[in-house]
């Protein structure tokens, strides 16, 4: 008889079941009592089984139905279960002593039963409270963590971009005044060669000039190289991994059409800083001699598959590489970036090596035709950087 048992919540829940279960109780109690009647004496044992038949209804059935089961048990404990057309006769001092007991018994008995049926009320609308709460608990995190992730896209789009504009604002304004500047100190140094003092710093200046040039130029395309706007991720690609590869001395093998075509703007970007990242952790990480890019466009998907030859990412890291986090980090901003594009990126690793495997979903809108993009005014120079064209 918990109070957790179902049987008793759903009785103490419907009147009708109350009084059906009392008068059951009762009856069957009764039943018992006639039928032992008939082979022994009438005894105390009629008074035990319906101190049961009471103390069930008034652990389950609420108090109005257990008074009414104790008046008809009192009644039929004390002048017997059969009608009778000729008065009750009076009761022995025995009799009355058995069932003042029994009454009493039974007034104890319900006052337990009703006070435990409300301690039963009381925690089952703890329970539906505390229930309540957990649901509107829960629908507090699945908005909260909703607009995480939609924050999480919002920044990624920023980020991408502000590193548009600058790599622009770069190229347009600071590039050619360091191109004007180079050009104005050859003329003054044709001007000022005989000056044998002055020609050295001369030379030294056009040296540090180039060199700013360079790497404001490789700044600004590894930021964002124009040639992903201009002539799509094909040209993109190739641009950057002979770039990386005469850099870092290690032979990278691109596998990709030459008739790939172009793709939506945030598909493109997002393969090449998969890239990207997976080349910069080659050569910072796995000691690889060489690597090998591969990239697919079918069954409206692209497909990137990048593996090196290295000494691989140990299990334990690879886990917390691989777990959920703060997006924008290495690995974890690759993850963030593919996810907010509904592709899947995979990453096993091993003894032999690393590989990386990226699918991304390609929408049906019509890509840029490479007929009619703009020519740069930059192209790759023999060491990956680009430079003006004349």
């Amino acid at each position: 008889m918990g109070s957790g048992t179902s049987l008793s919540a759903r009785i103490s829940r419907s009147t009708p079941l109350q009084y059906l279960f009392a008068f059951a109780a009762l009856l069957v109690a009764a039943a018992i009592c006639v039928g032992l009647c008939t082979f022994v004496p009438k005894g105390a044992f009629v008074y035990v089984l319906l101190f049961l038949a009471i103390a069930f209804s008034a652990w389950n059935c609420g108090v109005v139905p257990s008074v009414i089961a104790t008046l008809l048990a009192a009644l039929g404990a004390a002048y017997g279960y059969q009608l009778k057309l000729h008065p009750f006769p009076p009761l022995t001092r025995i009799d009355q002593l058995d069932l003042l007991v029994f009454l009493l018994s039974a007034v104890l008995v319900i006052a337990m039963g009703e006070f435990r049926r409300r301690q039963n009320a009381i925690l089952w609308r703890a329970q539906d409270d505390l229930e309540v709460r957990i649901q509107e608990r829960t629908a507090d995190l699945d908005a909260v963590n909703r607009n995480l992730r939609e924050l999480s896209a919002r920044l990624m789009q920023l980020q991408d971009e502000e590193r548009r504009r600058i790599a622009r604002e770069l190229h347009d304004s600071v590039g050619q005044t360091l191109a004007a500047l180079s050009m104005n100190l050859s003329t003054v140094r044709a001007d000022v060669e005989q000056l044998a003092r002055t020609a050295a710093a001369l030379t030294d200046s056009e040296c540090l000039v180039r060199d700013m040039v360079t790497e404001v130029r490789t700044i600004s395309h590894l930021l964002h190289p124009p040639l992903l706007d201009e002539l799509g991720l094909s040209s993109a690609l190739r641009w950057y991994v002979n770039g990386f590869s005469q850099r870092s001395r290690i032979k990278v093998d691109l596998d990709m059409p030459e008739d790939f075509g172009r793709l939506p703007s945030e598909i493109e970007t997002a393969v090449f800083r998969v890239v990207q990242e997976c080349l910069t952790n080659i050569h910072r990480h796995s000691e690889s001699p060489v690597a090998k890019i591969r990239v697919r466009h079918s069954d409206h998907h692209v497909v990137v598959d990048i593996e090196d030859k290295g000494r691989g990412i140990p299990q334990k890291k690879l886990r917390e590489l691989t777990a959920a986090g703060t997006p924008g980090v290495g690995v974890r901003g690759m993850q963030e970036r593919i996810r907010q594009l509904g592709g899947v990126l995979e990453i096993t690793s091993g003894g032999q090596g690393t590989r990386v495997f990226v699918r991304l979903p390609v929408s049906e809108a019509h890509p840029k035709d490479p007929a009619q993009a703009i020519q740069s005014d930059s192209v790759p120079t023999e060491d990956g950087a680009p430079h003006a064209a004349a």
